[in-house]
């Protein structure tokens, strides 16, 4: 925002309403002053911590008044500003100001020194801000209350001036007349509250301060939209225009760049040696302008700016980016850095925010740099480097290292100390030594500076010897030279190669300086003469030059040669060429021309057809019609040339040379051949065009012309069998025909057979016939073979015999079957037709074989078996009766007669040995007579159902009976053969089953005590159910009492205690009475010491310090046939007694008790329960381990 408010337009009005609500009036004489803000309009205000707020319209703002007056407005010049009161409600007006204009009865209102300040109620917060009240400002103003934006200062921002707004034309001053005019009447009338105006353009802002000079705590202003004059017409393009869009456009600008320079100071957090992290909040606001919101809707970027010489001097920026935070790296250690943050959206940028400050750590120093030699002898080397930047902690040492002259990676320790130069004593002369260098203190050491190489002083080096050549190009020269005799290896001697160029004529030029052996010169001429010499140096001085070596260059390749040309008449197999010399020939005579060629028009292939100095050559042995490409490049001293452009030459065609004879296709027929024939070996230099074939007559006088045309084959029909046949070809092309072939004598063949007569079937038996036939005509070949084809179906017959003779013996047919038949003969021409079809049928006869036979299960049985021990029922399917009905059927089943059954498919044989294996077969009977039997089957009869075992009662309780029967084992299974079904009767006289199974033992629970219970038992195997048992009657015995909880001790004196235990109830009329035992020490038995009815028992004489054990059984007394007996049921849980002697006197009134000790141990109940607790617990654990380990 600029630090004066924008100009209004000549036209618009600012309307400010200044609302005095008596409700809200407090004591002290402050009041609430509501400002109202109208559609499309803005009110910006200064809040207590510097930041603008901006509330878009429509609202009301109540505002604090310390004394209820109307407070100050700032107005730009040539404004005024004028209070009018409508029914209790007084309004600013700021409209254009006339010169001749004087207000009546309310002068403009000017800022005043001694006039109070108007604040925002958060400002004031001892006052009350505003309540919800009657009337329309409750309702108005809650509802439309927006979240306020946050600005930054407005000093970042340039002010913009106001002067090109002062001057005012004729438009401006009617307008404000007219709006004077309105203003009047609507103060006669009393008609409205307030001044309506219509909704400005949501793009257009302007601002209005309501200062005071005596309160710094904040500015109030005032955005208000700009009314457009409804009576003059706006026109597009007109300047005054122009200017209003560029002030709104301006306006929209300020809001924007008051958003984004709201940004919050950046806070620093993980400050290390190196880096930081920085972080901020995004800039916020609510704005109604919907170009403005539209454009702060676009996401920010911010650009983070670093200063590390304070607030004031030069910010960098090191980030930009769309988050708000990032982690500045790469910074110097122990160092004071100022920090700020720039908000941007679409290339509009915000104020910084207010830098931060802050301080790196420390850290080890920097690499060192490398040190350097101030002075050296033969055996010394004094060394001297430059302090490093040491990051905030002094440092403390100097860390020199060094390869001891041995060439190697490996370095020792050299010096260590504060100290910034060394002296290396004891070396060697004219010896590499390297060095590095670390810096180190309080944090850590740096890392080692680059590695340097010195060497120790020598003496100067001796005359090298002449350089030598090493391999010579065109413009350049390859040299290498040795190190001078007597020194060594390693000493540091450095070359200089001077050259001399005689056509030059300024003498011997250095062309290179160094330590390598060799060197190479470049950019010479070619095929010329340089000399050369070395001069040897180290850091004692140089050595005298070497003799000088003359080497030369090599001359340059020549370059081509003109393109060849045909030098006379081209003929079919030869022609002459012809070429001129290359323009340079590269520094040297050419020696050599060579002439390439290539056929055809592609050119892969080349050929050297000639090679010598001269410059023509006659190409022959040259093929006709044919198109060839020659090219040529010569050969000098400096190398080979490139080729010549290419020549192309075409040698014309002559007619193609002899066929080769034609050939038969296939095998020579009857009455025709079929000749193929190849393009000619020589084609005379053009495409053969066509062919034409000739079978000359015996005498050769008159050919007859066969075939003519581009083919290489055709068929010659018309022929005679057996008869020799002559033929010769020849080809043309378009230089005419060539000359015939060969003659090709070929022999037509013989001709197939005639058809035979049809031949003649005599039957010999019903599977067996005699086939024969007639020989045919053989048409001039003897027939060598005979086929007969037989068959079911007239269509699909096959070869049944194939060979010289006239007859065949057909067999392995079936009765009463329809068969064809037919014959073909065949000669060394082929085979001839088939003869006319024959249907002949065979007789009746037996039966055929049964084919299928099984033995039939009880589920596929519509009657049952009387007994699966004595009866088999088999079936089978009918075989066919091979022309001849079925009458009945003969069954075989061992030494017995067969039995004879009528044509039913299935019987059951009866009468059979129980678990006995029966082979059966069956064979089928007509009236031709029996036929063969069918396969052998096996069958066996099921044993007889067993008998019933015995049942035994092996064990019985009060609540169990476990019965066993039979021989077995407990453990059975349950595929074995014997199954048992246990029975027993249960209260209405009926058997139910209790157990089916292979088991041989059953244990019957829930009984009853002292019950009779009756059972049976039936064995059932593969042959069926065997009969019920007898019945047999087992008891349960009379259950014993339940156990007794642990006994209660009461000791009454020093050697006498009271035992008392809960009573049991009366068990079927059967007294109960009880057992109490005792053991004395821990090594003694229990001993009864009490037995009757009692609950309670008292014992006396007890012994001093000593330890009693008791226990307490029940014992049910039931009574019999010969009396009472007691039942004893277990004893219940110990109680231990420990009895002492009470030395402490006590008074007479009372009486001497010894204290005891009661230890009652757990159950055996109690111990399972505990175990088994314990076990669970152990088993989840396990359980838990295997499932998070082992499956996750």
């Amino acid at each position: 925002m600029a630090e004066n408010p924008p100009p209004l337009d000549a036209t618009s009005r600012l309307n400010v309403d200044l609302s005095l609500l008596p409700p809200l009036v407090n004591g002290d004489g402050t009041q609430v002053i509501l400002v109202q803000v109208n559609p499309g309009e803005t009110f910006t205000i200064r809040r207590e911590d510097g930041q603008l707020q901006c509330i878009t319209g429509p609202a009301q703002v109540p505002m604090v008044s310390p004394n209820g007056s109307v407070p100050p407005i700032y107005v730009p010049p040539g404004y005024v500003s004028q209070v009018i009161e409508e029914n209790g409600v007084r309004r600013v007006l700021v409209l254009p100001q006339q010169p001749e204009f004087h207000p009546g009865s309310h002068p403009p209102i000017h800022p005043h020194p001694y006039m109070p300040t108007f604040l925002h109620p958060p400002v004031l917060q001892h006052h009350q801000m505003y309540s919800t009240g009657p009337g329309d400002v409750a309702t108005q103003y809650v509802p439309q209350h927006h979240p306020p934006h946050s600005y930054a200062d407005q000093e970042s921002h340039p002010a913009h001036g106001r002067s090109n707004y002062i001057h005012r034309d004729e438009r401006t001053s009617k307008a404000y007349d007219r709006l004077q005019k309105k203003l009047k009447e609507r103060q006669a009338n009393g008609s409205k509250d307030k001044i309506s105006s219509p909704s400005s353009s949501p793009h257009k802002c302007h601002f209005v301060s309501l200062t005071s000079e005596q309160n710094e705590q904040g500015i109030l202003e005032k955005c208000i939209g700009i009314e457009k004059n409804k009576q003059d017409d706006e026109k597009e393009g007109t300047p005054e225009k122009d200017a209003k869009m560029s002030a709104d456009e301006d306006a929209d600008k300020k809001v924007i760049e008051a958003v984004l320079s709201s940004v919050s100071k950046p806070m620093v957090s993980d400050i290390q040696a190196r880096t930081v992290v920085l972080t901020w909040a995004t800039p916020s606001a609510t704005i109604k302008d919907d170009a403005a919101s539209d454009f702060l809707s676009e996401p920010y970027s911010y650009e983070v700016a670093i200063s590390n010489g304070g607030k004031d001097e030069k910010f960098k920026v090191v980030n930009v980016g769309k988050d708000e935070g990032v982690t500045l790296q790469d910074l110097k250690p122990a160092t004071d850095y100022h920090a700020r943050v720039q908000a941007v959206c679409n290339l509009i940028r915000g104020a910084p925010s207010e830098s931060e400050s802050f301080r790196t750590l420390c850290s080890e120093p920097d690499t060192p740099m490398a040190p350097r030699v101030i002075n050296r002898t033969k055996h010394s080397l004094s060394l001297q480097w430059k302090v490093t930047c040491d990051n905030g902690s002094k440092i403390s040492n100097y860390i020199l290292e060094w390869d001891e002259g041995k060439g190697s990676n490996e370095f020792s320790h050299c010096y260590s100390g504060p100290q910034k130069q060394f002296k290396v004593t004891k070396l060697s002369p004219a010896v590499a030594y390297r060095f590095k260098l670390a810096a180190k203190n309080e944090l850590g050491m740096s890392g080692f500076s680059e590695e340097v190489v010195f060497y120790t002083s020598g003496s100067v080096p001796p005359t090298p010897a002449a350089p030598q050549l090493i391999k010579a190009g065109v413009t350049w020269l390859s040299l290498h030279w040795s190190k001078p005799s007597g020194t060594l290896s390693d000493e540091g001697i450095c070359y200089i190669l001077e050259m001399e160029d005689e056509t030059s004529g300024y003498g011997f030029k250095p062309k290179y300086d160094g330590e390598d052996l060799a060197s190479t010169l470049k950019n010479l001429r070619r095929s010329s003469t340089y000399k050369f010499k070395v001069i040897a140096y180290n850091s004692e001085g140089k050595s005298n030059p070497s003799e000088v070596a003359e080497f030369t260059t090599h001359p340059d390749n020549p370059g081509l040669p003109s393109k060849p040309l045909v030098k006379g008449k081209i003929h079919a197999h030869n022609f002459k060429i012809t070429w001129e010399p290359p323009k340079d020939n590269g520094g040297s005579a050419i020696t050599k021309y060579v002439v390439e060629m290539s056929e055809g028009v592609n050119g892969n292939e080349w050929d050297i057809v000639y090679s010598g100095s001269a410059r023509e050559h006659v190409c022959d042995h040259l093929n006709p019609g044919s198109t060839y490409q020659l090219r040529v490049y010569c050969i000098s001293k400096g190398g080979q040339s490139l080729v010549s452009e290419t020549l192309q030459v075409q040698t014309p065609a002559v007619p193609p040379g002899p066929c080769q004879p034609p050939r038969l296709v296939g095998k020579p027929r009857a009455r025709e051949l079929q000749l193929r024939w190849g393009q000619p070996p020589v084609i005379g230099g053009s495409q053969v065009i066509c062919f034409k074939l000739e079978m000359p007559a015996s005498d050769l006088n008159d050919p007859k012309e066969v075939y003519q045309g581009s083919d290489t084959e055709c068929t010659i029909s018309n022929l005679l069998p057996g008869r020799m046949y002559s033929f010769r070809l020849r080809a043309a092309n378009k230089a005419g025909y060539g000359p015939f072939s060969e003659k090709c004598e070929i022999c037509t063949a013989a001709g197939c057979p005639d058809q035979c007569k049809a031949p003649h079937v005599t039957c010999k038996t019903a599977t067996c016939v005699h086939v024969s036939w007639t020989v045919p005509a053989d048409n001039g070949a003897e027939v060598t073979e005979y086929r007969l084809e037989w068959g079911v179906v007239e269509g699909v017959m096959q070869i049944c015999y194939c060979g010289p003779g006239l007859g065949y013996e057909v067999k392995g047919l079936s009765p009463a079957t329809t068969y064809f038949c037919r014959v073909q003969a065949l000669n060394i021409a082929g085979a001839g037709p088939f003869s006319d079809v024959v249907l002949y049928m065979t007789p009746a006869s037996v039966p055929a074989a049964v084919g299928f036979l099984q033995v039939m299960d009880d589920d596929q049985l519509d009657v049952p078996l009387e007994s699966q021990s004595t009866c088999l029922a088999i079936e089978w399917e009918e075989p066919c009766d091979h022309g001849s009905e079925i009458t009945s059927y003969s069954i075989d089943f061992g030494e017995r007669q067969p039995i004879i059954v009528d044509r039913s498919t299935s019987y059951v044989i009866q009468n059979l040995q129980p678990d006995t294996t029966y082979r059966l077969r069956v064979q089928a009977i007509n009236s031709i007579g029996t036929g063969p039997f069918s396969h052998t089957i096996k069958a066996k009869t099921k044993p007889l159902p067993p008998e019933p075992p015995r049942i035994e009662c092996v064990a019985s309780t009060h609540q169990i009976l476990k019965l066993k029967w039979g021989e077995g084992t407990a453990k059975t299974l349950a595929s074995d053969a014997i199954q048992y079904v246990l029975q027993m009767e249960d209260k209405n006289g009926r058997y139910s089953t209790l157990y089916k199974g292979p088991c041989h033992t059953y244990k019957v629970q829930r009984l009853s005590e002292s019950t009779y219970y009756r059972f049976k038992i039936q064995a059932c195997n593969e042959a069926g159910e065997g009969p019920f048992s007898e019945v047999y009657t087992f008891m349960t015995t009379i259950s014993p009492p339940s156990p007794l909880k642990a006994p209660r001790l009461e000791q009454l004196k020093e050697n006498v205690c009271d035992l008392n235990w809960e009573p049991l109830p009366a068990m079927k009329g059967d007294p109960i009475v009880y057992s109490v035992q005792a053991m004395v020490g821990k090594d003694s038995e229990f001993k009864q010491v009490y037995k009757g009815p009692e609950t309670t028992f008292q014992i006396s004489n007890l012994q001093l310090n000593c330890e009693y054990r008791f226990r307490v059984c029940a014992i049910r007394q039931c009574q019999g046939t010969q009396g009472f007996h007691d039942l004893v049921g277990p004893y219940s849980a110990t109680v231990t007694l420990y009895s002492q002697r009470n030395e402490t006197p006590t008074s007479n009134s009372k009486d001497t008790t010894e204290a005891t000790k009661t230890a009652q141990t757990l159950s055996d109940e109690q111990c399972a329960a505990l175990i088994l607790a314990l076990f669970a617990v152990v088993s989840v654990l396990i359980a838990f381990i295997v499932q998070y380990f082992v499956i996750k």
